[in-house]
């Protein structure tokens, strides 16, 4: 397909920053990876001096791939397609020395850094959970606002600001003792040090030539520092955004960096990209009218070739349980009238809690269904279990991983053996696991407890040297033997049945890390196993929600989730005051996100759009009686069909209908 005028002209500008403004179903991509080419076979680039990057592992593959088939592999050589995360990991892990790091530094995950934060604020939070949560995310808030804990201090105008500034100051000490960092000190860390060290901020400015980004709406302040940063004075980049999908502000995500690069860049170069070639016409006409209604730092107006097409229709429905069956109903009928496929169609929701009565309604009608940002494969116990193992073999100070295996499999070492072992440690500033070699641990712990508590370490010592010495793949299975992992998995599981799944999941985990260690992976890099366990650590953190599988199913998931797909009907549900815009958004006076996500979720459809809303609703045990959406009244009333509202079928249009009926039903019987 060849690029349109505006997309061309994306591509070849290169001699300074340019902001490409991409609507939804633009061809973004198709622009990033054209441009990539354009850099290395007509300006003289290197490949290894590129960097793209993007917000999700998914996104980075579908990228790699793409680049890879225009490019070739030769000339892709070196070419860095990551995401934010795995770029600061490179560079914290390339220059930790000049962090004050240990080369061999754990990374935490969010339940590794909940375990920590409980385990900290026993005294000041009595393990609240609700406090603890609010603990977590405004740690993370700050970090990616560039906050250190005095600063945090120096804001905190509540009691629990002062509060939380203090666990925070905790929270960094005991990271700092364990040699560990979180996910959001991936972006600070390298920002900070590229900001604070010329000689670092050089070698990466050399290194990174030209950058490019994608989804660049959803960065936070630490990310456009980090962007900044990497560009420096000769600003050779290009990034990728849309105003009007911007819809993690509650992540820290900040539109207004589009405006910031304006100020920054002067010079800065504007390509909008307005032609979409995803939706039919009236689909973005009434999701343009819709946007229209916020504010613009850049206005843009989609346009599509693709004709008007069905109305968009609007459902009411007696209440949420009617609501999903009418949706079930509705998707049953028309599959049987179009001969389409399951996978066509998408439920989305503004939040999780609206799924279940899907679930069960796509149950009952044994419909197959998938939810996006179900369980992953890295949050099973197993896999938790295994990656834990491999953590304390790559770095033993990892104390956090030490005390997941210490007792699972079951070796007698109890939470009595475990609170003197840790006793000890801390006074002598020492990891547990290096802590149980020492003599004078015998003065505190004896008996049964020191013995299997030496036994356990003294074998983790053999197999760390036979991983780093001889052969790491033998070491890495044999260490599943050794623990008798199966057995101990027939034990605990359920069912023979969940042990034997259970068990296949650790064997898959066995194959990556295989085929990391031999290069048999996508960007045949053989690696250590370090660094294949850092990578898989943070592809955990990263891949939470994400999903790759291609089966025939409907696709329930919410108006976040749903960002940069795209199905050919799609059902928005729930369109009412309260849920969608949201009650917190109408409290907060922000609305104008909320509005962003209803953009988001009309750009999801194809061909055909429907809304829901029901005319009572239980909400904490309540009865309630919602308003239809605002945003409803905003579209353009002309292309929506309210079902309430509906005129009657003639004689025709009847005939017409059961005439299509009849040829599907003789399309099926033809398969």
């Amino acid at each position: 397909m060849k690029l349109n005028p505006r997309q061309t002209e994306a591509v070849k500008y290169v001699s300074g920053p340019c902001l490409v403004l991409a609507g939804a179903g633009s061809g973004k991509t198709r622009v990033i990876t054209n441009k990539i080419a354009y850099l290395v076979q007509q300006c003289d680039y290197k490949a290894r001096n590129i960097a793209a990057l993007t917000f999700t592992n998914k996104a980075a593959r579908e990228m790699k791939e793409r680049v890879g088939q225009t490019l070739g592999r030769q000339e892709s050589k070196g070419l860095m397609v990551s995401t934010f995360h795995t770029l600061g990991l490179n560079i914290v892990r390339r220059e930790c020395k000049y962090l004050g790091l240990k080369a061999n530094f754990s990374l935490f995950d969010d339940q590794d850094q909940m375990a920590l934060l409980k385990e900290l604020t026993e005294e000041e939070l009595d393990g609240d959970k609700d406090l603890l949560k609010q603990l977590q995310s405004t740690i993370s808030n700050w970090k990616n606002d560039m906050l250190a804990p005095v600063d945090a201090a120096g804001r905190a105008q509540t009691e629990r600001d002062q509060l939380f500034a203090h666990c925070y100051e905790m929270y960094q000490r005991q990271m700092k003792a364990y040699n560990a960092l979180d996910f959001d000190d991936l972006i600070l860390m390298p920002v900070l040090l590229l900001r604070d060290n010329q000689e670092v901020r050089q070698r990466w400015q050399n290194r990174i030539r030209y950058l490019l980004v994608d989804e660049y709406q959803d960065t936070n302040t630490s990310q456009y520092l980090f962007v900044k940063l990497l560009v420096g004075e000769r600003a050779r980049f290009t990034v990728v955004g849309d105003d009007d999908q911007s819809i993690y502000s509650w992540r820290g995500a900040q539109p207004e960096n589009l405006a910031l690069l304006n100020k920054d860049f002067p010079n800065l170069k504007v390509v909008k990209l307005e032609q979409n070639y995803r939706s039919t016409s009236r689909i973005l006409r009434t999701a343009n009218i819709l946007i229209a209604n916020n504010p613009h730092l850049f206005e843009k107006a989609l346009f599509s070739a693709i004709p008007d097409g069905a109305m968009l229709k609007v459902l009411t429905a007696k209440n949420e349980e009617h609501e999903a069956e009418k949706v079930v109903g509705e998707l049953i009928a028309h599959r049987f009238m179009n001969n389409t496929a399951y996978k066509d169609y998408a439920i989305l929701y503004r939040g999780n809690h609206q799924s279940r009565l899907f679930e069960k309604a796509l149950m009952q009608n044994r419909i197959p269904y998938k939810i996006s940002g179900g369980t992953s494969f890295f949050s099973r116990v197993e896999i938790k279990d295994m990656m834990a193992y491999l953590r304390v073999l790559t770095n033993p100070d990892d104390d956090n991983a030490f005390l997941r295996i210490v007792n699972t499999p079951r070796r007698e070492i109890g939470p009595v053996t475990l609170e003197k072992l840790g006793t000890y440690a801390n006074m002598r500033g020492k990891s547990l696991f290096a802590a149980s070699f020492e003599m004078g641990l015998e003065q505190h712990l004896s008996g049964r407890g020191l013995e299997s508590l030496q036994r356990f370490t003294h074998w983790i010592n053999q197999l760390t040297d036979n991983a780093e010495r001889g052969d790491t793949v033998a070491a890495v299975r044999q260490l599943v033997r050794d623990i008798h992992y199966e057995d101990w998995l027939y034990e605990t599981s359920a069912s023979p049945k969940a042990a034997e799944m259970r068990m296949k999941n650790v064997s898959d985990l066995y194959s990556w890390i295989t085929a990391d260690l031999e290069g048999d992976n996508y960007d045949n890099e053989v690696k250590t196993l370090k660094e294949v366990v850092q990578r898989l650590t943070l592809r955990d953190m990263m891949e939470r929600g994400e999903d790759d599988t291609d089966a025939d199913q409907v696709q329930l998931m919410t108006l976040h989730a749903s960002k940069g797909l795209e199905f050919p009907y799609v059902f928005l549900v729930g369109t009412e005051e309260g849920i969608l815009p949201h009650q917190t958004s109408i409290d907060e006076d922000n609305v104008d996100e909320e509005r962003r996500l209803a953009y988001v979720g009309i750009t999801r459809a194809q061909r055909e759009l429907t809304f829901t809303l029901c005319k009572e609703r239980r909400q904490y045990g309540e009865l309630i009686k919602p308003e239809p959406s605002r945003f409803l009244y905003e579209l353009p009333q002309d292309d929506l069909e309210w079902e309430s509202e509906r005129k009657p079928v003639t004689a025709e249009e009847r005939m017409q209908k059961g005439q299509a009926h009849i040829a599907n039903i003789r399309n099926l019987f033809k398969k």
